[in-house]
């Protein structure tokens, strides 16, 4: 055991704080993509992966469903972070100070309003934390970046307006991953992940998905998306209400088989109860 968690992103990122909330005996380890993080934990670098899925503004986040199957690890937990949209300056200045303000184009978003009252020039950058972190080193009193309030801490810099994000329950909900699955726990809600490829025959994912319905299984998410540059090979995501245990669960995923090339359970861990 390392008492590491690997996530993507800077010290001070949105994902560094889902890991000290979820994780806080755990050690964060900061790495540049989502792969790296992943790979962090298949070496053995970190025990637990901190993998960002979905915002509730902006949707699900590219790339990520792609990877999951690929990697070779379970999840284990879920877990949902706040997303507090802050403005970070330079210490002793005040907003009307700001001219200019840092931060990745999807949280630039998320407080357009502000933006707009403010009159301020946005400037894109590739992580929230690394924006505060150059308000940091420039120096410059007119510069300032959104980001989160850990970042504020660690880089030194004031909180010059609190949670000016636009959607007041935005959220990002992340995936906890380990190198082995864990199948034993029970509570009173539990979620299996699972991925499946359907066949190419017709209605075959209308099929596929009578199972669940005519078993009483509550899907609480389906994703699609192309795989291989191929239109017709189309996998899919999946977040199911229950346990593979459970005898209805079971004969809806075995139903499942008879319309699918490919099933793989990604994961089965308890209902985070924020999910509601």
């Amino acid at each position: 055991m390392t008492g590491r968690i690997a996530f993507q992103g800077e010290l001070g990122s949105y994902s560094h704080q889902a890991c000290c909330e979820a994780r806080p005996a755990f050690e964060p380890l900061p790495c540049p993509t989502f792969e790296d993080a992943m790979e962090a934990v298949r070496s053995g670098a970190a025990d637990l992966g901190m993998i960002a899925v979905e915002n509730s503004t902006y949707g699900r986040v590219q790339d990520v469903y792609h990877l999951l199957p690929e990697s070779g690890l379970h999840i284990i937990d879920e877990t949902f972070v706040r997303v507090h949209v802050n403005l970070l300056g330079l210490p002793g200045t005040k907003t009307s100070d700001i001219k200019q303000v840092r931060a990745m184009s999807v949280l630039l978003g998320q407080a357009r309003s502000f933006v707009r009252d403010h009159s301020l020039t946005t400037i894109n950058w590739s992580d929230n934390a690394a924006a505060a972190r150059s308000v940091q080193e420039e120096g410059n009193p007119e510069i300032g970046a959104f980001a989160s309030e850990l970042a504020g801490e660690i880089f030194g810099l004031d909180v010059l307006a609190r949670h000016i994000e636009d959607h007041k329950l935005n959220t990002t909900r992340f995936l906890i991953m380990a190198r082995e699955a864990d199948y034993t726990r029970r509570a009173d809600k539990m979620v299996t992940a699972f991925m499946f490829r359907v066949r190419n025959l017709p209605a075959a994912l209308y099929k596929a998905m009578g199972g669940f319905a005519t078993n009483g299984v509550n899907m609480t998410k389906l994703e699609s998306y192309m795989v291989d540059g191929v239109f017709t090979a189309t996998q899919f995501y999946a977040d199911i209400e229950g346990h593979p245990d459970d005898e209805n669960v079971r004969r809806a995923l075995d139903e499942l088989g008879y319309f699918t090339e490919m099933v793989e359970i990604l994961g089965v861990y308890p209902a985070d109860p924020r999910r509601t």
